[in-house]
C-alpha cells in the first residue's frame, strides 16, 4: 500500500498539537483518534528508543493504516474505553493524550457509509461497523418527540420539533432508507441559500447520536483525569460548540459542566491548567490546503500534582 492510500486523512493543526503534547523521548502517549496515522507519526518522530504510543479507533479502516513499528500499540476500540486498555497494556499512567474529534475526508468520501449528502447512499453513519444502530434506524425507528431532541441537542436547530414531524409525515407512507429520500425529505424546510450548511448540521446530528460521541466523549476526558501523569499533557482538537464547551469545561475545572469548585483562600480547584488561556486556530495556508480545518480549534491543558497545588 503506498503512502498517499494510507494517508487517508492530513491531519489538522499537526505542529502545535504534537508540540503541545510536550514529548519526552522515553514517554507514553496516546492518539485516541488515530484514524490515518498523520499525528502518530509525527508523535513516533519525536520519540527515542524507549518510547511507547497506544493509537486507539473503532474503524476497521484505521488497520490499514497501523504503523510497523515496535513502540507503537494499536487498539481496536472506542476511546470511552481508554482507561481500560491503557490498564490492559500495562501503560499507565501516561505522558500525554491527543485527541483530533474530526470526521475525516476518508469517512466523507467513501459514498456507501452514509456520512456525507453529496452521494446517494444507504443512511448508516455508523464509525464502528459492527455497531448496530443504523442513521436509517433513527430516522425510522426513534419516536418524533426523541427524534426533534436529536436534531435540537446535537445539530442546534431551534425548528427541530418542525423536523420531526416532517420525517413523522413521510415514513408513515415509506420508510426513510436513502440519503436522497432523506434529503427529499427535507429539503422544503430549509432555505435555498443556506441549504448546504443545514443539511450538513443535520448529517453531523445524525452521526452523533447514531456512535453516541458525546456520551463516549465524555468519559474519555473524564478518564484523562486519572491516567495523566503530574505534568502531562492533554490536547484536544474540536470543530463544533458541543465537543468544544464539553472540552473547555474539563480543562478549566475538571468536569463537564464546568463547575469551579474553589479553595478556602478562592483559588479555583482543577487538575488541570491551561497551556493556552485562548483557543489555537489553524492559519489561512492551513486552511487554503486543509478546508476541513476551517473550523478547527485547539485546546492544550496540563495535569498538575493533585488539586490545585501546581
Amino acid at each position: 500500500m503506498s503512502e498517499s492510500e494510507m494517508i487517508y486523512h492530513v491531519p489538522v493543526l499537526l505542529k502545535p498539537s504534537v508540540d503541545g503534547l510536550n514529548i519526552h523521548s522515553d514517554g507514553t502517549y496516546v492518539d485516541v483518534t488515530f484514524g490515518g496515522g498523520g499525528h502518530s507519526r509525527e508523535i513516533l518522530s519525536r520519540l527515542g528508543a524507549n518510547g511507547r504510543l497506544l493509537g486507539f479507533d473503532q474503524d476497521e479502516d484505521a488497520e490499514r493504516n497501523i504503523l510497523d513499528d515496535k513502540r507503537f500499540t494499536f487498539v481496536r476500540s472506542n476511546f470511552r474505553f481508554l482507561s481500560n486498555f491503557l490498564r490492559y497494556y500495562n501503560a499507565e499512567p501516561v505522558d500525554g493524550i491527543l485527541a483530533d474529534l474530526g470526521v475525516s475526508w476518508h469517512h466523507f468520501d467513501d459514498s456507501e457509509r452514509g456520512f456525507s449528502f453529496r452521494f446517494d447512499s444507504a443512511l448508516d453513519m455508523r464509525m464502528n461497523k459492527q455497531a448496530s444502530l443504523k442513521a436509517s434506524d433513527v430516522i425510522n425507528d426513534y419516536e418524533e418527540e426523541k427524534l426533534a431532541d436529536v436534531f435540537y441537542l446535537y445539530g442546534e436547530f431551534k425548528e427541530s420539533r418542525r423536523m420531526a414531524a416532517a420525517i413523522a409525515r413521510s415514513r408513515q407512507r415509506k420508510t426513510i432508507n436513502t440519503v436522497q429520500e432523506l434529503l427529499d425529505t427535507m429539503k422544503p424546510l430549509f432555505p435555498r441559500s443556506a441549504g448546504k450548511k443545514e443539511m450538513a448540521r443535520l448529517f453531523q446530528a445524525l452521526r452523533i447520536e447514531v456512535n453516541h460521541e458525546m456520551e463516549a466523549l465524555q468519559e474519555m476526558l473524564t478518564a484523562t483525569i486519572d491516567v495523566l501523569k503530574p505534568g502531562g499533557r492533554l490536547v484536544v482538537i474540536t470543530y463544533h460548540s458541543l465537543e468544544d464547551r464539553m472540552v473547555k469545561n474539563i480543562m478549566k475545572s475538571g468536569n463537564l459542566k464546568g463547575d469551579n469548585g474553589k479553595d478556602f483562600f478562592g483559588n479555583v480547584i482543577s487538575p488541570f491548567k491551561l497551556i493556552n488561556n485562548k483557543v489555537i486556530a489553524p492559519g489561512e495556508e492551513e486552511i487554503k490546503n486543509n478546508p476541513r480545518s476551517r473550523s478547527a480549534k485547539l485546546r492544550i491543558a496540563e495535569r498538575i500534582g493533585g488539586i490545585n497545588n501546581g
